[in-house]
């Protein structure tokens, strides 16, 4: 599975959304309990309903992103077969982290040209 220098950087933009969404979800929220600390009110602020929304596009977003490394990871030929199995199941449970690392590892980096 060959990608172009362009594919690659868009892949590695896709994947780093869900690292840059945890701190937009934690200052949001910070931002939401400052705003009510003052004035309490009797509904949600409207802000609630744009994290709720962004939150819920994030959730679905890693699915897709999560089917696309895996079938990626089986697809190449860049990951070691008896490896396979493993950065699966590494991807499946430690998504968010470690998605960066494959990309850089497998995808960014170009495989090394053996002249012997």
């Amino acid at each position: 599975m060959k990608l172009s220098k362009a594919k690659k950087i868009f892949i590695g933009i896709l994947t780093l959304w869900p690292i840059l969404y945890m701190f937009v979800f934690m200052a949001l929220i910070m931002l939401m309990m400052a705003s009510t600390m003052h004035t309490p009110q009797p509904q949600p602020p409207k802000l609630f309903f744009v994290l709720f929304a962004l939150h819920f596009f994030t959730i679905i977003y890693m699915f897709g992103l999560i089917g696309f490394y895996i079938y990626y990871i089986f697809k190449t030929d860049r990951v070691a077969k008896d490896k396979k199995t493993l950065w699966a199941v590494v991807i499946f449970l430690g998504n968010m982290f470690a998605m960066p690392v494959f990309w850089f590892l497998y995808i960014w980096k170009e495989p090394a040209v053996n002249n012997s």
